[in-house]
């Protein structure tokens, strides 16, 4: 039997890594996690796995060969993904020496390996393009990141089989609750909303006005798409940006989530200027913590995802999170 491994499978994007496999009938599939934080599970209770393996389980049986010759693919999203963690030594050990465990193996067993990487790398560059010169992080995440990318293209001319690293932007969706403050914007903005009927954003910073600091947001649907078009494309290898190559400020992510949530009340759409004079969207001060840390502008450049041959549109703002809030809804109502 050969199994699919996708490791941080309780987490966020690995969570939709296995329904999506599951979409595809298939089942054997070894989910690894560290259930520390325990609520995760439910990210995985309408999914059918083969077996559950914890996180230090799982490195004991690469190391010690259990697993050989039995992985077709390894979607490797597990990792530590707080930006604001300071515990140098605990980055590099999750992020970094635990994916190079990860690639040793599929290299060894000529099994695919795709992994997450982060637009952490670029730091606060202007330019998200796939290369060395456009990247210099400013956090110990994005370090971790870079530096394990930079192992990648080491031994790019000696891989045994595909190897695609995802520079994912700003991942937005359904089976993140778990993820607390890191959790995205819109997760935050729907609850907010539901809870004070308004909205809260920080004000403007490094020369951009109140909430107009921009982001690529990438929905979810699109993230796991561009992951089952890879695993259908072997032969396609690469570090790959992986956004919508839009950037759109949090105001309009703010206003997408309002109008939909005022969709389902049977209420009009506004816009910005009224829902700012309604009082719907307030601005509160930039937090001293992230002054200097904090990436004000990102777009990612997907020239070379759709060179590879990936062509299907990515969801907008306005068309990924008003989906997202249906499922929000449905959730919250529950």
């Amino acid at each position: 039997m050969y199994y699919y491994v996708v490791t941080g499978a309780a987490g966020f994007i690995g969570s939709n890594i296995v329904k999506a496999l599951n979409d595809r009938g298939i089942t054997d599939i070894i989910a690894v996690d560290n259930l520390t934080k325990a609520d995760k599970f439910k990210n995985l209770v309408d999914c059918e796995i083969a077996d559950y393996i914890d996180k230090t389980d799982f490195m004991k049986l690469l190391h010690n060969n259990s697993l050989d010759g039995a992985v077709t693919a390894v979607f490797h999203e597990g990792a530590c993904s707080d930006t604001m963690e300071t515990d140098g030594r605990y980055m590099m050990e999750n992020n970094y020496r635990y994916s190079m465990d990860v690639l040793d193996f599929c290299q060894e067993n000529q099994a695919s390996f795709l992994y997450a990487s982060s637009a952490s790398v670029y730091g606060s560059g202007t330019v998200f393009s796939e290369r060395r010169e456009h990247e210099s992080p400013l956090n110990v995440y994005g370090y971790s990141k870079f530096l394990f990318d930079q192992a990648v293209r080491r031994i790019w001319e000696d891989k045994t089989s595909q190897i695609v690293g995802f520079r994912y932007f700003n991942v937005y969706g359904q089976r993140e609750q778990h993820k607390g403050r890191m959790a995205s914007v819109a997760y935050h903005f729907f609850n907010q909303y539901m809870a004070t009927g308004k909205v809260k954003l920080f004000e403007g910073c490094a020369g951009y006005g109140n909430g107009e600091q921009s982001r690529d947001f990438v929905s979810i649907e699109d993230v796991v798409k561009v992951n089952m078009w890879f695993l259908d494309h072997p032969d396609a290898s690469g570090i790959f940006n992986l956004g919508t190559g839009r950037s759109q400020p949090f105001n309009d992510v703010a206003v997408a989530v309002i109008n939909q949530c005022r969709h389902h009340n049977g209420e009009a759409a506004l816009d910005l200027t009224a829902l700012q004079q309604q009082g719907l969207i307030e601005y509160i001060d930039f937090p001293e913590a992230l002054k200097g840390k904090y990436q004000s502008f990102t777009q990612a450049d997907i020239s070379a995802l759709r060179s590879m041959g990936y062509t299907k549109d990515m969801l907008t703002v306005a068309e990924g999170t008003a989906r997202y809030v249906d499922i929000l809804r449905e959730q919250y109502h529950a």
